[in-house]
């Protein structure tokens, strides 16, 4: 059963500090965002006499729980990489330094593990020198590592050096990790605020319209494939299988199939699909080939798992705790090869995998001026007092969000919804291969 939706965001403690925001705008906490903003749902909660929901509007505060002068904050990033991570870093330390005055920042290295003695990573001081141009290039200059460390040690060591503040640039992981640390730190009666900036290249946490490294990423894919298409009409019944990156979710696939139009057969894992059968893969692909000569697919990494190996429950995984996904690519390449080889058509079968060129680019102008929004809302939410919580974008408008419904369930394409319907329109392909 899902939680309740509870949009309730954590506060440390009353606010009393004036803001040295120099600016006039200022938001309040009371006011907030329609989760729903369709007006039948807005009748709905009317007839109901209730408020519909809604979410905590996100921006800087007038009064402010931290004292600047005493301030200590701190930086984590964790999980695969992303384009801008160091966009998001960069833009923490400008804002908490130049609009607040905060002076101590630091970066903890490889992930949780800088929170974890044992690994015995030394913090990384953070200065607006330090940062000036990490924005320019990929990955995190704090590097990254997946997994979990053991809660009480990294309140341990946050007690210990004094923190404030941790902001957390991660995904569903390390979100869940961040609010366990929440929790235990609200538990030890800490006044330490944890506030988290949502990095996930799948586009796939509950309740934010879209992640930074996105936009970025689907566009690199479309970049990095820009051949593929010439590959496939280059030989005999040309078949080429790009394969992205999407676990549960194929947002990355379906964007960059309607930014290519090109692309004639998209797989995600929302839609499952069948290899044999007259309404098959097989089929609609041997159809394809007598009719135009060549195919271009499209297929996210999550996509066919069911198919490739049923017994999911013996399978490996990996630090995080997901289970390690079998190749799809090879495996749509080895099948379509042997197909074809036993109705005695010709094929010419390529293979692409531009996955660890895509999250490792700098972000894209759009995704930098996003990164760059993100991280001064975390710092104004996070000087506020504000806790257990990310930062994200609803409606087109910045908001707050509990982790504990960010990661309450994976943000997944809907197979009757519109983005669905736009592939479909684009590529030509049926609803499903059943």
């Amino acid at each position: 059963m899902e939680p309740k939706i509870n949009f309730e965001i954590e506060n440390l403690g009353k606010c009393t500090v004036d803001a040295p925001v120099r600016s006039k705008h200022f938001v309040d906490d009371s006011e907030r965002i329609l989760y729903d903003i369709k007006l039948d749902s807005y009748n709905k909660y009317k007839k109901l006499k209730g408020d519909p929901l809604s979410l905590e509007v996100a921006g800087p505060r007038r009064k402010i729980y931290f004292d600047a002068s005493k301030c200590r904050a701190g930086i984590v990033t964790c999980g695969g990489l992303c384009p801008g991570i160091n966009d998001v870093i960069r833009g923490i330390v400008m804002s908490l330094r130049y609009v607040y005055g905060v002076e101590n920042i630091l970066g903890f290295r490889y992930g949780y593990q800088g929170l974890a003695p044992k690994y015995a990573h030394k913090p990384m001081e953070l200065t607006p020198k330090v940062v000036e141009d990490i924005q320019k290039e990929g990955g995190s200059i704090l590097s990254s590592s997946r997994g979990p460390q053991e809660t009480s040690v990294m309140a341990d060591t946050l007690e210990r050096m004094n923190m404030n503040i941790l902001f957390t640039i991660g995904g569903d992981g390390t979100q869940r990790g961040a609010l366990a640390l929440h929790n235990e730190l609200k538990k030890r009666g800490l006044k330490i605020a944890t506030v988290g900036i949502p990095k996930t290249i799948d586009n796939d946490l509950c309740f934010i319209e879209k992640s930074f490294g996105f936009e970025t990423a689907f566009s690199a894919a479309a970049d990095a494939t820009k051949g593929a298409h010439e590959e496939a009409t280059g030989a005999p019944n040309g078949i080429v299988i790009v394969k992205l990156m999407g676990r549960e979710s194929g947002f990355i696939t379906a964007n960059a199939a309607l930014a290519m139009n090109d692309v004639n057969i998209v797989l995600i894992p929302e839609v499952p699909f069948k290899l044999g059968g007259p309404n098959g893969l097989y089929k609609y692909v041997e159809e394809r080939l007598k009719s135009r000569n060549h195919a271009f697919i499209l297929v996210a990494e999550g996509a066919g798992q069911d198919i490739m190996m049923s017994d999911v429950q013996n399978r490996a995984t990996d630090a995080s705790g997901n289970i390690k996904l079998g190749d799809i690519g090879h495996f749509l390449v080895d099948k379509l090869g042997d197909y074809f080889k036993g109705i005695g058509m010709e094929s010419n079968i390529k293979y692409i995998d531009p996955s660890y060129i895509i999250r490792s680019v700098p972000a894209n102008p759009s995704d930098s001026v996003y990164c760059m929004q993100l991280a001064q809302n975390a710092v104004h939410a996070a000087m506020a007092g504000k806790s257990g919580m990310v930062v994200g974008q609803w409606n087109h408008v910045f908001t707050h969000v509990p982790i504990a419904m960010a990661t309450m369930k994976r943000n997944m394409i809907d197979p009757d919804g519109p983005l669905w319907l736009n592939v479909l329109e684009s590529t030509g392909q049926p609803a499903r291969f059943e």
